[in-house]
């Protein structure tokens, strides 16, 4: 009697097209691979939207956030600023109403006004933002950060690099124009401060101008809210790879300072005293 041939019947379709994997099961088609990647990307997405919505950290927070965030606290220390605002809108509006009754085109007109009047708006709450923001910290030891923190990202800066029982600190940017060390403090003992903290700079930073500035609202001193413009105004001395170079000689520097024993960030001077009280 012959021998039976067995034959396996050849697949067709979308399994003769569909591996097996290692452990027996039926690799993903290309459509349920597709399919996966959107749920995984639409799950990103929304965890996304929840950590915006959820952040206390402004740069974690979506757009629209930030700009409510930043008007309910511009609008504590500036009560003016919904008729500002309102104002900024509304006059680029009123204009483009009238400019396009005499010209023919209101409809071109009132979008024309509308941007115009958004663009103002905005412009206006960051500025207003920023006068609020100096107001707010306006006497507090350490306020010289809000200024740093609002200058170009080629400026890098070290807050509280020295300071004393006093509570008078010194504070560093290195950018475009040199170092620069900012004191904040009694005139007298900030001063002496710097003095020393500009020896050390110019022993480890050979050959690059270190400027030392005294923040406050008495002569021959910087006001906090035009700290900022003062320290961009500065001659330009240090190209990028420059200011990469400084940056790594100062934290040999840095290295050996002993630890400063008071926190970083504006704190209020009656605080400040307290905290100092009985060293």
């Amino acid at each position: 009697m012959a021998d039976r041939k067995t034959t396996t019947p050849a697949r067709t379709g979308a399994s003769a097209l569909t591996p097996k994997d290692t452990k027996g099961g039926t690799a993903l088609t290309p459509r349920q691979t597709k399919a996966g990647a959107k749920v995984a990307a639409k799950e990103s997405r929304t965890a996304a939207r929840t950590r915006r919505k959820n952040a206390t950290d402004p740069a974690e927070m979506g757009r629209f956030r930030q700009i409510t965030q930043a008007y309910k606290v511009t609008h504590e220390f500036d009560p003016q600023l919904p008729y500002l605002l309102a104002a900024a809108f509304l006059v680029p509006v009123v204009l483009g109403v009238v400019i396009g009754l005499l010209v023919g085109h209101v409809v071109y007109a009132v979008v024309m006004g509308v941007l115009v009047g958004v663009l103002l708006a905005m412009a206006l709450l960051v500025r207003r933002a920023k006068a609020s923001t100096y107001k707010r910290y306006a006497g507090q030891t350490g306020s010289a950060e809000v200024a740093l923190s609002m200058l170009p990202k080629q400026w890098v800066s070290s807050p509280v690099i020295a300071a004393t029982r006093q509570s008078d600190v010194v504070h560093r940017t290195i950018g475009p124009g040199g170092v620069v060390l900012i004191g904040e403090g009694e005139t007298a003992r900030v001063r002496q401060l710097l003095t020393g903290e500009a020896r050390k700079h110019e022993r480890v930073a050979y050959g690059v101008t270190v400027t030392s500035l005294v923040m406050g609202d008495a002569p021959n001193q910087v006001p906090l809210n035009k700290l900022a413009d003062r320290i961009r105004k500065l001659p330009k001395v240090l190209e990028p790879n420059q200011v990469t170079d400084i940056r790594q000689r100062l934290r040999a520097l840095d290295a050996v300072r002993p630890i400063v024993a008071m926190p970083k960030g504006p704190m209020p001077t009656r605080g400040a005293r307290q905290a100092t009280r009985g060293r």
